[in-house]
């Protein structure tokens, strides 16, 4: 029988909270670093290696871990999840994000319908619909074969999809894969849209609008820019849209739209890279082909996650450690760090996913927690990050606890050996630099350049980013989040956050917040605006100012009180008709 506990109830966090603290710089010193990096690996699926030697583990930190995977009961969990039990508790939902790349476990019937059978046939219908756009079966109103496809969503639909397309970009034009190009627009501000639509071809480009209700008002609002745009050219909206969303939201049956591909409730946004919301544009771009491989790669290391041995679950053990590290070791941040410029924008995606998934304050049952969850995480690919923010993760007063991801080989085999080495030889050797630089440190006289030392990391390392292989890269840091959010005993599938912001957005387009007090998150004087405060100096005193301003927005007086008549609150606002 599974049980959901806190994490601070559970005997073995107590036990792991005592054991010895292991001293990283001591470790990985000389012939015993040596050692570790041969022995704390473990194999993940699609060539790749999870080494954690410059972490802060010893022997008797891992058989705490280990106890602690089991107590938690994180093998039962995941199980439970992939045979289709209700995870999400926050909107009593399932959680199948995995079943749209293989069959874990049981067959997972929901509301009467096989939901594997459900995700393979939304992907066999894409492939359909991006073979004939290929092939020019389906083209403009004038014949002509589309060249790029333009996604619009926000969120999940955006940075996942977005990120995964920027990773096999190079791998495709290398490999004769490249299809079409693709493009993205999910930021409500017009700049988003107006700066994508004038780097295309409207009349050459099919756009595909992702909204799973079919009402989420930046995508809506993106929509209609572009319906705008097609209609100022002369073209036909309808032949140029497909959605991706529910089989009961408004867009599912509407004619304004070339096809409707489905997604369900069960497949959470940031999720959702490998359902229809990934597929439709990642097929579009890269040829059906490719997408399947990257749901292989992606099946692969789930199978892996099954594993009840941490030392054979790269996932789970990548978790236990994060855990450790935030809630005994007390680090705040972490930074995932890929030395590959394919991965440009994964750390952005990572942050959506995790930050979403375990940013939360009470337990599944709704009820607080007494210690922390989820960290905040960043990153940006190497070397980039070292000539930025690395000065902090070297010498800053936080230790942030740094996740690296590298490659043995780069996607377009074009090189050029500079100084007795190539340039991927020279990546190479920095992100092996760094780990060793973080973990050991270099002792200086002059303390301004006295590196400590004693900073934790890890490295995934691989052959190529490739199709196959950036799905398992995927499905290792979802299930990465999934086991650290069962540990902290919180429900990593909903997202009420950011819900809140979209509550509020509507009402605020609305006229609707005014009496609305603390309660309600709105005060009558911010009625029609959106807000950022400063302190500036200005010509007018405080009265003056508030006066005029509240004049405008509201045609009434409302008196905001400041201690400094030369200094205001500066209030930024958009006027609503």
């Amino acid at each position: 029988m599974i049980t959901w506990n806190n994490l601070d109830t559970l005997e073995s966090f107590k036990e792991l909270s005592n054991v010895g603290r292991v001293d990283i710089k001591e470790a990985m010193s000389g012939d015993n670093g040596a050692k570790r990096v041969k022995e704390y690996n473990i194999p993940m699926a699609e060539g790749f290696t999870y080494n954690f030697a410059a972490k802060q583990v010893d022997a008797d930190v891992l058989e705490a871990l280990a106890k602690l995977a089991k107590e938690a009961q994180l093998t039962e969990k995941f199980e439970a999840l992939y045979n289709g039990a209700v995870i999400n508790t926050g909107e009593n939902r399932l959680v199948l994000h995995q079943l749209t790349r293989g069959q874990l476990g049981d067959a997972v019937v929901a509301d009467g319908v096989d939901k594997r059978k459900f995700y393979v046939e939304q992907q066999e219908r894409i492939a359909e619909f991006a073979n004939k756009v290929h092939s020019g079966e389906i083209t403009n109103a004038a014949g002509e074969k589309f060249t790029t496809v333009v996604q619009i969503g926000i969120g999940g639909s955006d940075l996942g999809p977005r990120a995964m397309y920027l990773a096999l970009e190079n791998w495709a034009k290398k490999n004769n894969t490249f299809k079409m190009e693709a493009k993205f627009i999910s930021n409500v501000d017009p700049d988003d849209a107006a700066s994508v639509l004038a780097s295309v071809d409207v009349a050459h480009s099919i756009f595909i609008l992702v909204s799973k209700s079919g009402t989420t008002l930046e995508t809506l609002t993106n929509e209609s820019f572009v319906k705008d745009a097609l209609k100022n050219a002369g073209l036909d909206a309808s032949k140029h849209m497909i959605a991706v969303t529910s089989e009961t939201s408004p867009l599912a049956k509407s004619d304004d739209y070339l096809a409707a591909f489905f997604m369900d409730d069960y497949i959470g946004g940031r999720y959702s890279s490998t359902s229809a919301v990934g597929g439709a544009v990642l097929s579009l771009a890269f040829g059906p082909e490719v997408f399947a491989q990257f749901l292989d790669g992606a099946a692969a290391e789930d199978k892996l996650s099954k594993n009840a041995d941490i030392m054979e679950n790269p996932e789970m053990l990548d978790a236990l450690i994060g855990v450790y590290e935030r809630n005994v070791l007390g680090y705040p941040s972490t930074a995932v760090l890929p030395y590959s410029q394919a991965l440009s924008r994964f750390p952005a995606h990572l942050q959506q996913a995790d930050m979403e998934s375990n940013g939360k304050s009470v337990n599944r049952f709704g009820e607080p927690v007494d210690y922390v969850t989820g960290p905040v995480l960043f990153g940006e690919p190497g070397t980039n990050g070292q000539h930025s923010f690395y000065q902090l993760l070297h010498q800053g007063t936080d230790i942030v606890p740094l996740q690296f991801i590298g490659f043995k080989n780069n996607q377009l085999d074009t090189d050029v050996v500079i100084q007795d080495s190539t340039s991927q030889q020279k990546l190479c050797a920095n992100v092996a630099a760094q780990i060793v630089a973080f973990a050991c440190g270099k002792a200086d006289d002059n303390k301004n350049k006295n590196f400590e030392g004693g900073r934790p990391s890890s490295i995934i390392i691989g052959d190529q980013v490739n199709p196959a292989s950036l799905g398992a890269l995927l499905a290792h840091f979802e299930n990465k989040i999934m086991f650290q959010g069962f540990l902290w005993n919180v429900n990593s599938f909903d997202q009420e956050g950011v819900q809140l912001g979209k509550i509020l957005a509507k009402k605020v387009l609305a006229h609707e917040t005014d009496g609305l007090g603390p309660s309600g998150f709105a005060t009558p004087v911010f009625t029609g605006c959106a807000f950022v405060c400063t302190c500036i100096p200005l010509r007018k005193s405080c009265t003056e100012f508030y006066d005029l301003f509240c004049r405008q927005i509201h045609r009434t007086a409302y008196t905001v009180p400041c201690p400094r008549r030369t200094e205001i609150l500066r209030i930024l606002f958009f006027s609503i008709p």
